[in-house]
């Protein structure tokens, strides 16, 4: 059977697409011309991409459409009325495939793609593992046993899941051209959760997600008393953090651990609720954490004499603060120069007091524009100079190699370039130039 994937170099459907080709299928693809970073794993498969034609789409195929696309794209509209070809949107088929595996869905709005990650090399050491990330890698052993995926709230897209459990990592507004309220967000967390067949952990330090009715066996995590699971002793140092674990206040097993900053403590203990409600061993859980590499795009660090370059995915003020905490964590000695670049509209009019006060933690802010083919929301009127004027320390610069020369000369310090965009690019330039 042949499936072809609209949109393939979105991040998700890559990681798909990627699923489906390690299962042995045939697997083809079609999206725009420009390199992305996520067709890497795709091309290393020898899976085939072309521009978008109507002539890709052929009666017996398995389509799967991008979440981007609609009618307006020749081969979405010849794949949705062309009797004999299979058409899914990408969460739907996603649904269909979880029902083979044992599911763990990761939801929430802050730390999907790391604590995703951090799970499926976690799972890997004790039974085959598959898994599908948001920064476009995905893996599926064909004797996997468990199915980890990243479950993304946008749009309600992940009430088309029903895993057998789940981790949810927190619950912050966002998504906000999308959702009215933050009631309207809980509503579609709560109706997730609903759909968990067998257990759930989730983030008991939350203000939200302990308020939620479970109706399978749950565990609170985080680092306060009520929870079920409960880190204490707490050590953050630039080489990495050292904690204890408490499940039902017994000592579960101490964790020494190679990284460093809030959100992968949070992340980590999530992990290891999962693994008690697993019954994993608490021994396993504290090796197999201690080797996990990261994932793309999510605090990636790269260092360089005296200069060090972060690329992270951070998009909204909370991730923002996090991040730079993390760097000041790591390189307390360091000036941290803060580099962002916007992707929604709506999210920075939303968020535009807040982002300004997370950027202002830094030593020195420099803001890129919005990228050219982002389109403001209707109703939605912010630009980047409204965000630089509510920043004590930014300033607006271009992507190029002169904005690429001044940062040089701002060094030796600590580069934290934050984007779900293209940010990485300057980052790239700067390197250049020391």
């Amino acid at each position: 059977m042949r499936y072809h994937f609209i949109g393939i170099k979105g991040s998700g459907m890559a990681s798909l697409a990627e699923i489906v080709a390690d299962r042995g299928d045939e697997v083809t693809g079609s999206d725009i011309e420009k390199y992305i970073f996520t067709q890497k794993p795709l091309e290393e498969r020898g899976i085939p991409i072309t521009g978008f034609d109507a002539d890709n789409i052929h009666a017996g195929d398995t389509v799967i459409i991008g979440l981007a696309f609609d009618e307006s794209n020749p081969e979405v509209k010849k794949a949705l009325h062309t009797p004999g070809v299979k058409a899914y949107w990408y969460n739907e088929f996603l649904g269909e495939l979880l029902r083979h595996y044992r599911s763990i869905s990761v939801a929430g709005t802050h730390g999907k793609t790391t604590t995703t990650g951090m799970l499926a090399h976690v799972l890997s050491h004790v039974s085959p593992t598959g898994f599908l990330i948001g920064d476009g890698h995905g893996e599926m052993p064909k004797d996997a046993e468990n199915f980890v995926l990243e479950s993304c709230e946008f749009k309600r897209h992940f009430l088309a899941y029903h895993p057998d459990y789940a981790i949810i990592t927190n619950v912050e507004l966002d998504h906000v051209d999308y959702y009215r309220d933050m009631d309207d967000y809980c509503d579609a967390f709560v109706s997730f959760i609903h759909q968990v067949r067998k257990g759930i952990v989730y983030f008991g330090d939350d203000p939200y997600l302990p308020t939620f009715a479970y109706p399978v066996q749950a565990y609170a995590y985080g680092l306060s008393e009520n929870n079920d699971v409960r880190a204490v002793h707490v050590e953050q140092r630039s080489d990495g953090m050292s904690f204890d674990i408490l499940f039902h206040d017994e000592f579960y097993g101490h964790f020494d651990l190679p990284y460093v900053g809030q959100p992968l403590l949070y992340d980590s203990i999530g992990v290891i609720a999962l693994g008690i409600l697993l019954q994993i061993d608490a021994a396993l859980l504290q090796e197999s954490l201690k080797t996990f590499p990261g994932v793309h795009r999510r605090f990636v660090v790269e260092e360089n004499g005296q200069n060090v370059y972060i690329d992270d995915y951070a998009h909204h003020p909370t991730a923002v603060r996090y991040m730079i905490e993390a760097a000041r964590t790591k390189y307390p000695q360091r000036k941290v120069i803060a580099l962002f670049k916007p992707d929604r509209y709506s999210r920075i009019a939303y968020f535009l007091d807040a982002f300004a006060q997370a950027l202002d933690e830094a030593d020195e802010v420099y803001l890129c524009d919005f990228p050219a083919n982002a389109v403001p929301e209707p109703g939605v009127h912010v630009t980047i100079d409204d965000l630089a004027a509510r920043c004590a320390k930014a300033t607006v610069i271009k992507e190029d190699d002169a904005a690429a020369q001044m940062l040089a000369k701002r060094g030796p310090a600590v580069y934290l370039f934050m984007s779900s965009k293209d940010i990485y690019k300057l980052k790239n330039k700067l390197k250049n130039f020391q």
